[in-house]
């Protein structure tokens, strides 16, 4: 079989103890990450679960309501249950509806010691996940992952970091390959032609952005050849992505920070030719919907969360202090970031472009 993972296996080796028919009993219920790139970075490990999956076996997601059309669009996934984010309880209504399953375990890929102990509350029998926060007394089985540091490269990529815990209960190797997502049509009010998306922002802090004014170089690079601009992020992000389309014309920009529901937001992602991003959770996103993109890195580590995808370039400019991990430039000079010129990136951008074509 062709592995197609953009790159070479890095997952941690632990031992295997294969699950046995009678542990799935009803199905598996799935903690899902709450940050919208972490959940994307799982979804290899949900496809490898999946096939070890007895038939009529239910897989279970629970996850924040804004994730809720993301697990939805997975033909991998059943069901999903979903509760208002920063709640810290789920609803009784949801905690009744998980204990009715009476599924037969739980596999935790978030680090809360929080939900191990309702889950636990909640019926389910065995949880496995990372050992984290003294959790481990009520798992089955945990596992202990090495810890990043500041200013080292990691080297383990995340999906791999999920992908050893269900291979640890006996899924196969993941090759690369990613699932069809299942989306609306694309919204009538896109254009024909050449489309860019931008992301410009990071919900983790302003240490991840790209300047605004870079953006904007890229942007009008791309409108001066015909095509058209769409920026993407948050209602949050309105600013900044008015701070990218100042000055450029208008009947060639739209600004979607915030006016689209997830569904539609991923539909627009898979049409459009290529993104340009932060290391964000957009950019995790539409690298799983298979849009090709450039990703300019540089508080964070490329090694551990690129895009699961090889349709993607990656732009990193080492720094001496980089990657750092802050939200806030600690020296107030952003140089990780400034160092990555938008001539590097448009190259970059070109480069997909005429793979594109192709």
């Amino acid at each position: 079989m062709t592995d197609n993972r953009p790159w070479p296996d890095t997952a941690p080796q632990f031992d295997v103890r294969k699950l046995a028919v009678a542990d799935f009993k009803n199905g598996i219920i799935v903690r899902s990450p709450n940050w919208l790139g972490d959940a994307v970075m799982t979804i290899p490990a949900l496809m490898q679960l999946r096939k070890i999956t007895p038939e009529g076996c239910a897989i279970a997601i629970i996850c924040p309501e804004y994730l809720q059309e993301l697990f939805a669009a997975l033909p991998i996934v059943d069901q999903v249950f979903a509760y208002p984010r920063g709640k810290r309880l789920w609803e009784p209504r949801m905690r009744r509806r998980i204990r009715s399953t009476r599924y037969g375990f739980s596999i935790l890929f978030n680090n809360s010691l929080r939900d191990a102990v309702l889950l636990k509350l909640l019926g389910i029998p065995k949880l496995y996940g990372a050992a984290a926060r003294g959790r481990s007394i009520l798992m089955k089985r945990s596992f202990h992952f090495s810890k990043i540091k500041p200013g080292e490269l990691h080297g383990i990529q995340h999906v791999d970091r999920y992908l050893s815990l269900v291979k640890a209960l006996g899924a196969p190797e993941w090759n690369g390959e990613l699932p069809e997502f299942k989306l609306p049509e694309a919204p009538q009010y896109l254009p024909p032609g050449k489309l860019l998306g931008l992301a410009p922002g990071a919900a983790y802090g302003a240490a991840k952005r790209w300047p605004s004014e870079s953006f904007r170089t890229i942007a009008a690079r791309w409108i001066e050849r015909g095509g058209f601009v769409l920026v993407f992020g948050s209602a949050s992000e309105n600013r900044i992505a008015e701070e990218v389309l100042a000055g450029l014309p208008a009947q060639n920009t739209l600004n979607l920070c915030g006016k689209t529901a997830m569904s539609e937001l991923m539909a627009v992602l898979k049409r459009v030719d290529a993104l340009v991003a932060n290391d964000s959770g957009l950019m995790h996103l539409t690298a799983a919907l298979g849009t090709p993109g450039v990703a300019v890195y540089g508080p964070t580590d490329y090694s551990s969360t690129s895009p699961i995808s090889a349709k993607w370039q990656i732009i990193f400019e080492r720094q001496p202090c980089a990657p750092c991990f802050k939200r806030e430039c600690p020296n107030g000079t952003a140089c990780c970031m400034t160092a990555v010129t938008p001539d590097r990136v448009w190259t970059a951008l070109q480069q997909i472009s005429k793979g594109n074509d192709q």
